[in-house]
């Protein structure tokens, strides 16, 4: 039973409403009545507006939705913020986002768990418009609804829990606090006082070793052991990949591969290591040839050179989808464009289809049905088609569709088919499918959600699309849609659809704007569900400054999205720079990589985290007119390239050179730094940090030899961040100085002032003596990573140092007696210095080994994340 109910709610308060349009007005549904809106009384976006709502009850808000007038409005809300609090005091933002400027209502999903994955209550929500779609018109709210969870035991529930989660979370804060101040005494009584744990018990001893006892020994043979643990693991996993490709060239027992091809399909069989391949188009005609490649002979193996000739086999065709039940060993195939299918007009967006007919072809009348076929690769049956439907749609399931996207669900036995574009005969509109299963055990489609957004839903309705990407995250049950294209528009958005409770989430309006991809068509995308990332490779991209022209980009770049927090995080692959070949003849160093195209094929094998690709359209040149290449190759066409006049005389040279499909197979894993490397750049802070130290301490020969070589085994030479930084450490050597306390942690006295006057007028005859950059406080040392992950030493504000009015002494603390010989001291500049290089080292850990980032000063000023 659904826990979900309409939230009631009222109005707590609002900014200046213009003339009649009060507030109170959002609280009915009246499309057709033109006073039914709150209005602003500002059209000037410099001004802040907001609507404030109250909840009836303490509610888990899930969504909201805004309706709108029966047409278009100049004065419809275009931009808005969203934030949520269990008090007005204390409101975070938890959604900012658009409205389309249409009547159909539009409903968001709103963020209630936190980045920790703590469920939150809600009781006041606040709407701050921040554009309308006239710039000379105020902005308009016509009605908003709220869904979510009021079951009073439920609620509650969650509110301990979130009310636990704070507590511990400043009590964490506070320990880190104390512990940066020196305040070793109340760190220790809170942590026995309490269950709360702040660290892994590795990295506490890290602490002890490295800045109470400064054993320099301990402390880098218990990095090793922090590898071991799998401390580091996450950070491995997050930082940014080389891709390194290599091409295969693994033929059959005649000699033979597939053809050159864009448009087929591909699935994998995980379990004995197969790849299958079957139809797509050559450029001249659509295929039915069906392949496999064992994996580990590196050998192809053709099945079927005509499938069509085979009882119950797909004719010819391609934008096809194929997926492999790891479970039954079947396979299944859906959708088609083959060469009967009618086209009569190149239609943009159209990935490989044959060319279209032309005025005066005798067209065949066809029947546009939609048929499954399954293939078996185990079993008695091994090697036999069956057609499982004539026609989907008439049994409740997806049209004749193509370049839509495919799924399977092998636990379940259930396939999921979202988007695509209808073949009907009818290509002067575009018209799309919705997003469908099919149970495999009782043979039942279901439709799950239609291809329009309804005007009486109150849940997102996925924007149906075409040449999109689609992938299953099968433990948590979710798909992640992305990309495409719709009418004349490239996709940039991505949803993460629930299959359980049937809720998508709009992860991004524009993934582009948040450092994603371009918007893109026929991109292709795997995923990895032990590091929870999706691997995307290039397709077509439209960009701003070529207007519609269609681009297949020289220097396309390949991505990682990682969703296991939301909305997740896009990182770039990089190609591995390692993995060059020198090209005598043209003088130049390239890259082993494949050449940018679309229309291809990937699989991903996950026990080997290796992803296969294969074939697809690399177009005319890098940049491709829309019209052409998509509806099958014109190679002889004459026309000038439209919106691309300067390219015209390129463009027609271009027609004359015939590779465009391509029948390459490459393979492809992830280059990511491995745990030595990690232990490396931490050895190398930990030893930066005695070096400086020994310059203090030690004879000056001494630490010349540390440097030479202890720290310079550590270091990177062929970095040249690295170099540099080593390079620097010797002034560390020529100018050394004494520890000193920081301003931070003593209150200059009036003795002090009046010491140094003394001091000065003492030494009026002398030269000023060279201060070494530790005396100055405001810019203590320590050692860093960039973002690349390169050590890099600067001068950096101390977070210990804010003021010269001291509140902490940082004197030693009782605590450190039994930690530390007797005999020896710690000064406070030391133990500052330290912890900085501590806390740097901390970078590689993951979050919940280590104290919480960011710091108590922060959350005191309201910078607090949910």
């Amino acid at each position: 039973m659904s826990l979900l109910n309409s939230l009631t709610y009222n109005i707590a308060g609002c900014s200046e409403h213009s003339g009649r349009y009060e507030a109170s007005n959002i609280l009915v549904d009246r499309p057709t009545d033109q006073a039914s809106r709150w209005s602003g009384a500002y059209h000037m976006p410099n001004v802040r507006q907001w609507i404030l709502l109250r909840l009836e009850t303490l509610s888990i808000l899930k969504s909201i939705t805004f309706g709108k007038f029966h047409k278009t409005h100049p004065c419809n809300m275009k931009e808005f913020k969203l934030y949520v609090g269990i008090d007005e005091n204390t409101m975070v933002e938890v959604l900012h986002s658009g409205l389309k400027n249409d009547s159909i209502p539009e409903t968001f999903t709103v963020k209630h768990v936190n980045n920790a994955g703590i469920c939150f209550p809600t009781r006041y929500v606040k709407i701050v418009p921040i554009s309308a779609y006239s710039q000379n018109f105020h902005t308009s709210i016509w009605h908003v609804a709220m869904t979510g969870i009021t079951d009073e035991s439920y609620v509650e529930n969650i509110r301990i829990k979130f009310d636990e989660y704070r507590e511990s979370t400043v009590l964490l804060h506070i320990l880190k606090h104390l512990r940066q101040r020196r305040l070793l005494t109340p760190y220790k009584s809170i942590l026995s006082s309490s269950s709360i744990r702040l660290e892994h018990p590795l990295i506490t001893q890290l602490y002890s070793t490295l800045v109470l006892q400064g054993d320099w020994v301990a402390t880098q043979s218990l990095l090793p052991k922090l590898s071991e643990a799998g401390l580091f693991d996450a950070y491995l996993h997050s930082c940014q990949p080389h891709a390194v490709w290599k091409q295969l060239h693994g033929v059959d027992a005649d000699g033979d591969t597939p053809s050159k091809r864009g448009g087929h399909a591909m699935c994998i069989d995980q379990g004995k290591q197969v790849i299958y391949l079957f139809g797509g188009w050559d450029g001249q005609k659509s295929l039915d040839d069906f392949w496999q490649y064992d994996i580990q002979e590196e050998r192809w193996r053709v099945l079927s050179h005509s499938s069509s000739s085979e009882k119950n086999g797909p004719e010819p065709r391609s934008c096809h989808k194929m997926v492999f039940d790891a479970k039954t060993g079947c396979i299944y195939l859906l959708g088609r464009l083959g060469d009967k299918d009618g086209l009569r007009e190149a239609v943009e967006g159209d990935s490989e289809r044959p060319e279209a007919l032309q005025d005066g072809d005798e067209v065949t009348p066809t029947p546009y049905c939609s048929e499954l076929h399954r293939y078996h690769t185990r079993g008695l049956d091994a090697g036999k088609w069956d057609l499982l439907s004539f026609d989907t749609a008439s049994s409740g399931g997806p049209p004749l569709v193509f370049d839509h996207q495919m799924v399977m669900d092998g636990d379940a036995q259930m396939l999921y088919v979202f988007g695509g574009r209808v073949v009907d005969g009818d290509w002067t509109s575009f018209k799309y499918s919705g997003l469908y299963s099919y149970n495999v055990r009782t043979s039942k489609w279901k439709m799950l959600q239609p291809c329009e957004a309804s005007t009486s839903s109150s849940h997102i309705t996925i924007p149906s699309r075409f040449g999109h990407s689609m992938v299953l995250d099968a433990p948590s049950h979710t798909l992640f849609i992305f990309a495409g294209q719709r009418d004349d528009k490239y996709l940039s958005d991505m949803y993460a659809y629930d299959i359980n409770t049937n809720v998508a989430t709009e992860l991004y309006s524009n993934f582009t704007a948040s450092g994603g991809p371009d918007a893109c068509f026929t991109q292709r995308a795997v995923l990895d569900r032990g590091f929870k990332e999706i691997y995307v490779f290039c397709g077509l991209t439209r960009t701003q400054r070529l207007g519609a022209l269609t681009v297949l980009r020289s220097d396309a770049p390949n991505w990682v999205y990682r969703y296991g927090t939301r909305p997740g995080k896009w990182t770039q692959i990089l190609p591995d720079t390692t993995n060059i070949r020198a090209d005598e003849d043209e003088g130049v160093i390239t890259v082993e990589e494949p050449q940018p195209r679309y229309a291809h094929q990937v699989v991903y094998e996950e026990g080997s985290k290796t992803v296969f690709m294969h074939g697809g359209n690399a177009g005319l040149g890098n940049d491709i007119d829309d019209g052409m290449e998509r509806a099958g190759e014109q190679d002889d066409q004459e026309e000038e390239t439209e919106g691309d006049g300067e390219k015209a005389s390129d463009e027609k040279e271009s027609h004359s050179h015939k590779e465009r499909r391509l029948d390459d197979f490459w393979s492809m894993t992830l280059k990511r730094p491995a745990p030595s490397e990690i232990i490396r750049r931490a050895t190398y802070q930990v030893r930066q940090q005695q070096f400086r130290e020994m310059c203090e301490d030690a004879p000056a020969i001494k630490a010349l030899n540390f440097l030479q070589n202890d720290v310079s085994s550590t270091v990177d030479h062929n970095s040249p961040e690295e170099t540099s930084t080593f390079r620097s450490l010797l002034s560390h050597l020529l100018v050394p100085s004494k520890p000193t306390t920081p301003a931070a942690s003593r209150r200059p006295s009036d003795s002090d002032t009046a010491d140094a006057d003394s001091e000065s007028e003492d030494n009026d005859d002398e030269p000023p003596r060279k201060r070494s950059r530790q005396s100055t406080p405001e810019e203590t040392w320590t050692s860093m990573l960039n973002e690349e992950g390169i050590i890099a030493a600067r001068a950096s504000p101390s977070p210990l140092a804010h003021s010269n009015r001291a509140i902490v002494s940082m004197k030693e603390d009782p605590e450190e007696k039994g930690v530390r010989d007797s005999t020896s001291s710690l000064s406070a500049e030391r133990f500052q210095q330290r912890t900085e290089v501590f806390e740097s080292l901390l970078q590689f850990v993951g979050e919940d080994a280590k104290q919480p980032s960011g710091n108590l000063l922060d959350i005191m000023h309201g910078v607090e994340d949910l």
